[in-house]
């Protein structure tokens, strides 16, 4: 009895979050989003098909692309409960509030339900493609 307590508490909050409990649903903070993300590449879909590939870094640095070689070096910072992204070559900051789920992070664009929401996707088979800058006229 006490193993199926635990087996539910784990599918109920959502998993473990490298050793702090995540509630499913629940915007994940900037150091649980933090302890979730540094070091890794993830993928993400929207409506099933592939849309983008961002590697976070330490100090909160990462590099985005959309899937088409042009990268975006850039860094993260937290604001109220969301997780804002500013990239070199985009003035405007990108603000996501993030959850986890039994499948990965789910990324909603400015916490509203109405707008795109991104999903941690499976692994692709495929490394993050960064081409060098444009040469040429």
């Amino acid at each position: 009895m006490r193993s199926l307590c635990s087996i539910l508490s784990l599918v109920l909050c959502g998993g473990v979050l490298h050793g702090e409990m995540a509630q499913a649903g629940a915007a994940l903070s900037a150091d649980q989003f933090d302890r979730y993300t540094q070091g890794r590449t993830l993928f993400y879909g929207f409506d099933g098909v592939p849309y983008g590939v961002e590697r976070y870094l330490p100090n909160r640095r990462v590099i985005w692309s959309f899937l088409d070689g042009q990268c975006q070096n850039g860094e993260w910072y937290p604001q109220a409960n969301q997780i804002c992204f500013i990239y070199d070559e985009i003035g405007a900051p990108q603000c996501w509030e993030f959850s986890i789920s039994d499948k990965g992070l789910i990324a909603q664009f400015e916490g509203d339900p109405e707008a795109t929401e991104l999903y941690e996707a499976d692994e692709l088979g495929e490394e993050m493609l960064c081409l060098g800058p444009k040469i040429g006229v």
